[in-house]
């Protein structure tokens, strides 16, 4: 409690960081109700996709649109190094969906 007190940098109040995990918190409720693991992992992917794409302000919708219609064509399992261009931190995306 008194870290505050010796490092400026440090906030009093940790509520910025429970308002980022609460989503995750939300979420693990929403799963207990998942029918099968397989169903549950699927969810749990596509909501770290949307978390993320927040995180990196973009907008979740668009962004799993522009995955979906394109990695189909990208042909991972051979070109792996590929995945980097998707990333929602990477340079095309940032340029395209901010």
């Amino acid at each position: 409690m008194e870290n505050y007190l010796k490092d400026p940098r440090c906030e009093i109040s940790n509520n910025r960081a429970e308002n980022k995990i609460r989503p995750f918190t939300v979420g693990r409720k929403n799963w207990l109700f998942s029918d099968t693991p397989a169903g549950a992992r699927a969810s749990a992917v596509i909501y770290s996709i949307v978390e993320t794409a927040k995180a990196n302000n973009l907008a979740p919708r668009d962004y799993i649109q522009y995955l979906f219609e394109n990695l189909p064509d990208m042909e991972i399992q051979t070109h792996p190094e590929r995945l980097d261009q998707i990333l929602p931190w990477g340079k095309l995306i940032q340029e395209n969906f901010v």
